[in-house]
């Protein structure tokens, strides 16, 4: 690897992710693999530290995902949390049991050491557990650094060899200082210089874009969101008019949508690169009749979005390149990095056909966590309106509308969807929510409207706040916020008689809805 880099060996961990952005956030590289990379590979990308992530199950059961000693003898820093702390105890000839008390959520922990990793930490401090098993005996050469009330051994290390677990989640922020102990992990330990800059990552960005395209041309997928806007502006500093964006409106875009898109990297706007505008909107309501599977929809969305650039592509003359908004995250829900089961494929990643008619993908931001995009739109001068404007899925409303999406369903959640943004707006939450929208039902129910019957959809309600979109809590909108929405959405969207407000967290949901 050419940049300093940690690893994070997944062994099936919620967190995953979490434990690689907040790495990154110190200012270190650091991406995800499964806990069954093979060792060989693991030397040669000579990392600078490894982390092993939380994990399901209990280490000691047969068929339980584990590692082999050699791991902990590579001469590289190995930090082991929650069930990756219990492994490592596991694998080096500790003892790990069902524990009589088991931990879940903000406990006080207590520093008994002055481990590298508690530098600078309280002698108390709070922390989050999430443990059925416990560290009741230590491999040798480990020394406790760490209890609370009811676990012996909340931290541990062996100094000497550079190993050290950990039995919570420094990673959560309901970890109080868990930021500064895996800072201390990857500085005081690991030895990092932190050269994991956004300045630095667009440098070499444009760079490397100059070096494989060369004299070829490019088309981009742009759909105006924040990762295909960001990855346009990139190529557009590197190549100008070389690339050429092609925004295909498929119909499933918020209300007004398209138009403005336009007027930003259209003819009219302040950005070099050639732009085209594809009317999509009827071949993707033909495509998508009479499906209700969510992957299958995805798929689908995917795979047009794919033929519509071939289409185009043959129009303009020979393009070389295919540029695409990929981010991290995707990659890793995708089922192609780290151990997580595929939760949804992405238009970008799990939607693409095997025969695409181009010399090669370009994924400039596919390294990326979101906080990271928007960072490196800023260092490129992206108007800050953009950079910060709300997520939005790449097959659009496709998985806001639940079952089949017709152009009438389209209509209703465009409708639904710009009064409860408005409504936000006015309320002045639009800064404190980090995700809303609308979406319409598959529900429909009996109601009165004007002393008349009606049989209409539902339509639901989604705040979320959170940091990093990994994990999120249902806003708390003001009810009579909730009740103005209501009012106007029944009042002035035809087909609409009932609308509900969605509570639920992340985990267990997501924040789309499908």
């Amino acid at each position: 690897m050419s940049r300093e880099t940690v690893i994070v060996l997944d062994f099936g961990g919620q967190y995953n992710q979490l434990v690689a952005r907040r790495v990154r956030e110190c200012g270190v590289y650091c991406e995800i693999y499964s806990y069954r990379t093979d060792i060989g590979k693991i030397k040669e990308m000579k990392p600078k530290g490894i982390i092993l992530t939380g994990g399901p199950n209990s280490c000691y059961e047969e068929g339980a995902a584990s590692c082999t000693q050699e791991l902990f003898g590579l001469g590289i820093p190995v930090l082991g949390l929650c069930y990756g702390a219990q492994l490592m105890q596991h694998v080096l000839g500790g003892r790990v049991e069902r524990a009589a008390v088991k931990e879940y959520g903000k406990t006080e922990v207590y520093v008994d050491s002055a481990s590298p990793l508690f530098q600078g930490i309280e002698p108390s401090t709070v922390c989050w557990m999430s443990h059925n098993d416990y560290i009741s005996a230590l491999a040798p050469g480990f020394s406790i650094c760490a209890h609370t009330d009811n676990c012996p051994v909340a931290a541990a290390e062996n100094r000497e060899k550079q190993l050290y677990a950990i039995q919570f989640h420094p990673e959560v922020l309901h970890t109080v200082r868990g930021k500064e102990m895996l800072s201390n992990f990857v500085y005081r330990v690991c030895h990092c210089t932190g050269d994991w800059r956004m300045d630095s990552f667009v440098e070499d960005s444009i760079r490397a874009i100059r070096g494989k395209v060369g004299n070829g041309r490019v088309l981009c997928a742009l759909s105006g969101g924040v990762d295909s806007s960001v990855a346009a502006v990139l190529l557009s500093k590197a190549i100008g008019k070389q690339l050429t964006c092609v925004f295909v409106d498929h119909g499933l875009l918020r209300k007004n949508e398209g138009d403005e898109v336009e007027a930003v990297f259209g003819p009219e706007g302040s950005y070099d690169l050639n732009f085209i505008r594809v009317n999509a909107r009827q071949r993707y309501y033909k495509k998508l009749a009479g499906v209700e599977e969510p992957e299958a929809k995805r798929k689908i969305i995917g795979e047009e979005f794919i033929r519509v650039f071939e289409e185009e592509a043959k129009k303009i003359g020979t393009v070389d390149f295919l540029v695409q908004g990929t981010i991290y995250p995707d990659v890793v829900e995708s089922g192609l990095g780290g151990e997580s089961a595929v939760i949804k494929s992405h238009h970008n990643v799990g939607g693409l056909p095997e025969n695409v008619d181009f010399k090669e993908i370009i994924e400039p931001l596919r390294d990326l966590f979101k906080d990271e995009v928007r960072k490196v739109g800023l260092e490129l001068g992206i108007p800050e309106y953009l950079v910060f404007r709300q997520p939005f899925p790449g097959p659009g409303l496709g998985v806001r509308i639940i079952g089949e999406v017709t152009e009438e369903k389209v209509r209703i959640v465009q409708d639904a969807d710009a009064i409860y943004r408005e409504e936000i707006a006015k309320a002045g939450l639009d800064q404190e929510i980090n995700q809303y929208f609308a979406a319409l039902t598959n529900m429909r129910s009996v109601g009165v409207m004007g002393d008349e019957r009606t049989y209409d959809y539902a339509v639901a309600l989604r705040a979320v706040c959170t940091v990093d979109f990994m994990t999120a809590e249902a806003a708390e909108i003001p009810f009579a916020v909730l009740q103005k929405v209501m009012g106007r959405i029944i009042n002035e969207v035809k087909g609409v008689n009932r609308v509900f407000y969605d509570l639920t967290s992340k985990p267990p949901g997501t924040v789309e809805f499908e």
